[in-house]
């Protein structure tokens, strides 16, 4: 038996499942989340209790991966609805730099020639179900970093768009320039020392 799969999910106040086959839809104070669910899993509603369980229909390998996988989806789609997912991340460098503009993050993180004057070096059209927050902007000669705020009710799409935003300047050892998570140790190199020979 599955201990993640066999727990059952207490649906906090506001919040209703609806069960219609193999769909399920999770509605709460954030929006409406819903899912799909395997042939091989199961999932009961107990309305008067606000319950939700999930069972599966056969003891196979896949069908025990499933029934852990999908009830830690429901989880995910209920605590999404009521409290929602953010992923923090910091911009260290000089000049580096992130601006919203309507749907559209502008990143300028380094990369000379890359916009030959013409405004930001990486335009990133945010996704349906996102938010983003600047929450600082880098000024001239500012040695803190910019930081941006990812929020959403679906936790895949949230961590999604946060990695593909820090994929497009990892930091690097020696001075620590890029994007990183909030609170993400970066292990940092001494660069080479010059001797006089």
């Amino acid at each position: 038996m599955s201990r993640v799969g066999a727990k059952p999910i207490t649906l906090p106040a506001g919040v209703t499942v609806k069960v219609s086959g193999r769909e399920v839809s999770v509605t709460g104070p954030k929006g409406t989340s819903s899912m799909t669910v395997p042939h091989s899993a199961k999932v009961d509603y107990d309305q008067a209790g606000k319950i939700v369980s999930v069972g599966r229909t056969d003891d196979t390998k896949q069908s025990r991966a499933n029934h852990g996988l999908v009830r830690a989806l429901i989880a995910n789609m209920v605590e999404g609805v009521t409290t929602g997912f953010e992923k923090r991340l910091e911009i260290y460098g000089t000049g580096y730099n992130c601006k919203l503009q309507g749907k559209t993050l502008h990143l300028n993180v380094g990369f000379t020639g890359r916009n030959r004057g013409k405004g930001s070096q990486f335009e990133l059209p945010v996704p349906d179900g996102i938010e983003i927050v600047v929450e600082k902007e880098a000024a001239r000669g500012d040695t803190d970093p910019a930081e941006v705020v990812i929020r959403g009710t679906d936790k895949q799409k949230v961590g999604q768009f946060a990695a593909e935003v820090r994929a497009l300047r990892k930091t690097e050892p020696y001075k620590g320039k890029g994007i990183r998570y909030k609170g993400e140790y970066v292990r940092r190199k001494q660069g080479k020392a010059l001797t006089s020979g």
